[in-house]
């Protein structure tokens, strides 16, 4: 019977590393897949997940964490692979689920003009309004029924769903899949620390049998004197001594959360005092999340539910191509996608006039892959020539480079707690380098014995 069949996952992501989250998940005979990404530093068909190794049975749900490119960027393709599928998010993500794949419809489109990618764009505008019907936005906190009707109609009940506030971006989630026996959790990206705007994430109550956990702080330990406090300080610091040097200071930023926080950070500091009222520099698409941000303040899981920060900041849209020519000088703050600086974004391209002027400071705050035009920059010395990007070519590290952690992912520390609290018999890990998965695989089989530890290896089904 359905019932008596173990959980069956497969994690469908084309590699081990951070890339294209795509987990296939298989309960009581029902099939969800959880999140649909694109790899970050893959291009073309290369850059989905594996689609094609899930078999032949139907899908019936696809579930999404949330919003950011490596979790929802291939989900029109998933729509296409599973077409009788319907899809689920938190009502917080279905707010901006489809201004995140139009914009890579943009995204796409100018790479294969600029770049030559001829499989470029994946998907069109005109599907992506074809199946936003599909879509629809959930509370957190409220069990759901996704087996497809056809099933349950044929006797088969339905596994239920349960969305966890995850802390991390506006309308991420932690999944929770309860089946007849079984009961499988899905953290997505998690924060268990308060950020500037979103407070951390709503676990407490979460037990299950399995779980799949993302380990990418894993490979990073937190100093016992670190505060998030003294962070903000030090950024303080360096952004006045930049503006000491009259030249301008870039914080890139990914357009959905980073730049939100960041935002929140600097109307704070103005407010207090501790940095002057100026004009902040900002990316379009960024603006347009920002604006939700501040309309959806009141259905958020926040601090500061009154800031508004389109009135508590002067922010000015960079226009196409104006990064290449606005003037760098006047203490001039950007903040300005995207966070890893990738080639044909406003970071890159301010990036490439800034790092040879010993005037100019890029800072960072969040995760920058070692393989991207900001992992190479933060890895050089200065003084130091190297490759920034294909498009950039070799430059000359000259301008102040400093790295604050204000991130919005779960420190490893938190992470075993909550391997600890959700105790299940098996646990799969994703979404890390090798060296953070190695560190967890380590620490829970030193710590809880009892616990199965998975590295799911691409497209390989795993039973548990």
């Amino acid at each position: 019977m359905w019932f008596n069949q173990p959980v069956n996952i497969t994690n469908l992501n084309p590699d081990t590393d951070i890339g294209a989250s795509a987990w296939l998940v298989e309960i009581d005979g029902h099939r969800i897949l959880l999140d649909a990404g694109m790899h970050p530093k893959r291009e073309g068909r290369d850059a989905l997940p594996r689609y094609g190794k899930a078999g032949t049975h139907d899908v019936d749900a696809i579930a999404i964490s949330h919003c950011h490119h490596d979790h929802i960027g291939s989900l029109p393709v998933a729509v296409r692979s599973f077409p009788r599928a319907h899809v689920l998010m938190t009502e917080l993500s279905y707010l901006l689920a489809e201004r995140v794949l139009h914009n890579s419809v943009n995204v796409m489109t100018r790479q294969r003009d600029e770049l030559g990618i001829r499989e470029y764009p994946l998907y069109t505008h005109d599907e992506l309004d074809d199946i936003s019907p599909l879509f629809q936005g959930f509370k957190y906190n409220r069990e759901i029924e996704w087996a497809a009707h056809h099933k349950t109609r044929a006797g088969q009940p339905s596994p239920t769903l349960e969305f966890f506030d995850a802390g991390h971006t506006l309308g991420s989630a932690g999944i929770l899949l309860r089946g007849k026996k079984e009961t499988m959790f899905y953290t997505g990206d998690v924060c268990f620390h308060d950020q500037t705007i979103l407070k951390a994430a709503r676990f407490e109550d979460v037990k299950a049998d399995v779980m799949i956990m993302e380990t990418t702080r894993g490979n990073r330990a937190v100093p016992a004197e670190f505060s998030r406090a003294t962070e903000v300080d030090r950024l303080v610091a360096a952004i006045l001594a930049g503006q000491k040097k009259k030249g301008s200071v870039m914080i890139p930023s990914f357009a959905l959360g980073r730049t939100q926080e960041i935002l929140a950070m600097l109307a704070l500091l103005m407010r207090e005092g501790r940095l002057k009222k100026q004009p902040i520099y900002i990316g379009g698409l960024g603006r347009v999340f920002t604006e939700i941000y501040d309309i959806e303040s009141h259905r958020t899981h926040r601090q500061h539910t009154n800031l508004q920060l389109n009135e508590a900041l002067q922010l000015i849209v960079l226009e196409k191509g104006e990064a290449e020519k606005i003037k760098l000088t006047g203490g001039k703050i950007f903040v300005i996608t995207a966070g890893m600086m990738s080639e044909n974004t406003a970071a890159h391209d301010l990036a490439l006039r800034m790092i040879g002027d010993e005037r100019q400071s890029i800072f960072f705050v969040g995760y920058a892959d070692p393989d991207s035009p900001a992992g190479r920059l933060k890895a050089a010395r200065m003084g130091e020539t190297f490759v920034f990007s294909p498009k950039g070519g070799r430059v000359t590290k000259k301008c102040e480079v400093q790295d604050f952690d204000l991130t919005a992912h779960a420190n490893r520390g938190d992470l075993m707690e909550l391997v600890g609290q959700v105790a299940p018999r098996a646990i799969l890990l994703g979404h890390g380098d090798d060296a953070a998965r190695n560190w967890f695989a380590a620490e829970i089989n030193a710590r809880y014995p009892k616990i199965k530890v998975i590295q799911p290896q691409p497209a390989k089904p795993v039973t548990v």
